[in-house]
């Protein structure tokens, strides 16, 4: 019989379930942690060993967030290039994977003439805080057919070192000029560049390996095709998986998933399909032409909400969130956990108290994650379970209730308590002292 005790990070009051050989998903602690930011939209780390926060206000401002405080500098200020408000906005960061050494990194934002524009800045060369405003070049320039649909999110992968870009389908209902199967266009796809190399028209090159490079009737800049609204997608930073979240049209929000070793080329369906349902068919493949959703929920807010805000997967510090995709709602408030379960993937929904309009998820250098909400608030998230084996256990619910300390000790005078038909109790040493047999494995505590 095993009983492993792991803490982390502070002390809290527990709670915890679990039914034997199942997936076991955390419970999840969503936090405010900073707060007073205008209409912030994404949240990165440079990967300088820093530990500066990167936070993207829509209207056209970074701000930064060293040692627990937001700066009162902007790290970059492009207000009067920005045209702002609804879906429109600075929408985007993205660090250079070498940002150390060449300071370089890229934004997203829809200029004055409402199109699209990618850039890529440097950092002051006297202040590593702020951003040289003059160091603009010009990356991609991509025409908008309506206000809506921009998509704006930019990552590096870090299997590959190239930039992805989410491209909307350039708005309007249900696709009407049917630009994300038009593959001679950049609206409602993922794009995939190298900013290392240019050619004589273009500072970027196309990596040698994309999927349509070949293909005179596909743009070269093209990865993956059929996004509605690719508002938010993350990298695994640990396998190199790709995880993107769709926002729907009238019946299906959906997460979109592609592993590390996909050669590109995927067609996630729009607008033939919305998640798994048809929605206009008219000139599309056979069903098997398209890449599904690995999870979806119905628009409405007794099944899930009918916004969604594409997140992120765990790799810091807390045992129980590890490898944990963690996704939200931006209308309904919902969160959900996605586990694989072998055969599939589990799924999870949750619903934290007083946190509202979710924007953006980001994560920071040791791989902590947080959640950004439009209204201004930065909640960091953490989460607690109770993980078994596979041996006989009674199913039900296991309560534990103490108070730790954050290095881990039980003060004096109190246990923890765990309900398992009775109860088990630990001492200060993590001893079970009296108690019901527990078969199993105690532990992820936050």
């Amino acid at each position: 019989m095993r009983y492993a005790l792991f803490l982390f990070l502070g002390s809290c009051i527990l709670s915890m379930s679990s039914i034997s050989g199942q997936v076991v998903h955390p419970t999840l602690e969503v936090t405010p942690i900073y707060s007073g930011f205008s209409s912030p939209v994404d949240l990165v780390h440079a990967g300088d060993g820093s530990s500066r926060l990167f936070v993207v206000e829509r209207g056209g401002v970074i701000k930064v967030i060293k040692n627990g405080t937001t700066l009162s500098t902007p790290f970059l200020d492009i207000d009067s290039l920005v045209l702002s408000g609804g879906e429109r906005g600075l929408l985007g960061l993205a660090f250079h994977p070498n940002y150390l050494s060449n300071g370089y990194f890229f934004i997203n934002y829809t200029d004055n003439s409402g199109d699209t524009q990618i850039s890529r800045y440097t950092r002051s060369a006297s202040n590593p805080d702020v951003a040289d405003v003059e160091s603009k070049r010009l990356i991609l320039n991509i025409h908008q057919t309506s206000s809506n649909h921009n998509g704006g999110c930019l990552r590096f992968s870090p299997v590959d070192s190239f930039l992805y870009i989410a491209m909307g389908d350039g708005g309007g209902t249900g696709d009407p000029l049917n630009n994300a199967q038009n593959q001679q266009l950049l609206l409602g796809k993922i794009l995939r560049i190298d900013i290392d190399s240019e050619t004589d028209s273009t500072n970027y090159a196309i990596p040698s390996d994309n999927p349509f490079i070949d293909d005179p009737t596909t743009l070269n800049e093209i990865w993956a095709i059929g996004l509605r609204n690719p508002w938010r997608f993350n990298f695994d930073r640990q396998t190199g998986d790709l995880w993107i979240g769709d926002v729907g049209q009238g019946s299906k929000e959906e997460v979109d998933f592609q592993a590390a070793s996909s050669i590109g080329g995927e067609n996630y369906g729009w607008r033939c399909y919305e998640g798994s349902n048809t929605y206009d068919t008219s000139g599309c493949g056979p069903a098997g032409s398209y890449d599904y959703p690995i999870f979806e929920y119905g628009r409405s807010a007794a099944t899930g909400g009918w916004s969604i805000t594409g997140g992120v997967v765990y790799r810091g510090h807390n045992e129980c969130l590890q490898g944990v995709y963690v996704v939200a709602d931006y209308g309904s408030e919902n969160f959900w956990t996605i586990l694989p379960d072998g055969a599939g993937w589990s799924t999870n929904r949750f619903k934290p108290s007083n946190v509202f309009s979710i924007s953006a998820f980001g994560e920071d250098e040791a791989g902590e994650i947080y959640a950004v909400s439009l209204n201004g608030t930065i909640y960091g998230i953490n989460g607690t379970s109770l993980t078994v084996d596979d041996d006989p256990i009674n199913p039900g619910t296991y309560t534990a209730s103490g108070i730790i300390e954050s290095n881990g000790v039980i003060p004096a005078g109190n246990t923890v308590t765990f309900q398992a038909g009775g109860s088990i109790q630990l001492n200060a040493d993590f001893e079970v002292i009296a108690g019901a047999e527990f078969i199993g494995e105690l532990g992820c505590f936050e």
